[in-house]
């Protein structure tokens, strides 16, 4: 049996809420935990429910959702974070990507995207909606150039670095490589190690400037 992928979701629209809830209950192997209107509901129940994925809104009546993500990843680092919400600017998305957040994903997907993305993000993913992946890019594409910050790295290492900058979850790259996610995790501690970073957003932009 596939394990269930509990999901906590953190939102000040109350028919949203019900929504989202109403698509996981749907799927089978994803349930949700709980669900929190206000960021300082969050706070104060998400360390203790631990749930496998929180879905994060940013326009939060009592806190900005970016800050609420910040301070739950200081509490629990280990907490998957996707943002759902209708902001699309890139300010909001890499201040969303800096506190800690491992996904960003716009509330017009559709249910299925949305389903897809929780396992994703479960898997070891970073999902982000398709503009949202593109301005990253373009960003880190107009970024300015702060040296080879990959030349330490071997073939191997900048073959799974690449398919990290292309939105690979860890059993794709393991796949396409032949390898087992273990190795593929390997790797990525190692990639951490040598470019100074400690999350996937990090080394990816570094990737992106060399």
């Amino acid at each position: 049996m596939k394990k269930i992928i509990t999901v906590s979701i953190v939102d000040d629209e109350a028919d949203l809420r019900e929504h989202i809830a109403g698509y996981l209950a749907a799927a089978g192997n994803i349930r949700c935990q709980s669900a929190y209107a206000s960021a300082a509901e969050a706070l104060e129940h998400l360390p203790q429910d631990k749930p496998d994925v929180i879905l994060m809104d940013i326009n939060l009546g009592d806190m900005d959702g970016i800050e609420c993500v910040r301070r739950l990843t200081a509490l629990v680092p280990e907490m998957q974070v996707l943002m759902l919400t209708v902001f699309e600017d890139t300010e909001q998305i890499f201040r969303a990507l800096a506190a800690g957040a491992s996904g960003y994903l716009l509330k017009r997907l559709s249910p299925k995207k949305l389903l897809e993305a929780i396992e994703e993000v479960y898997a070891g993913g970073s999902p982000m909606s398709a503009p949202i992946a593109r301005k990253v890019v373009q960003s880190f594409k107009t970024a300015p150039a702060h040296g080879d910050n990959s030349m330490d790295l071997s073939p191997r290492e900048r073959s799974v670095l690449d398919r990290l900058a292309g939105g690979l979850a860890y059993k794709q790259i393991a796949d396409e490589l032949g390898v087992s996610i273990h190795t593929v995790r390997n790797y990525i501690r190692r990639i951490y190690e040598k470019l100074h970073v400690h999350t996937r957003t990090e080394a990816v932009a570094k990737f992106l400037q060399k």
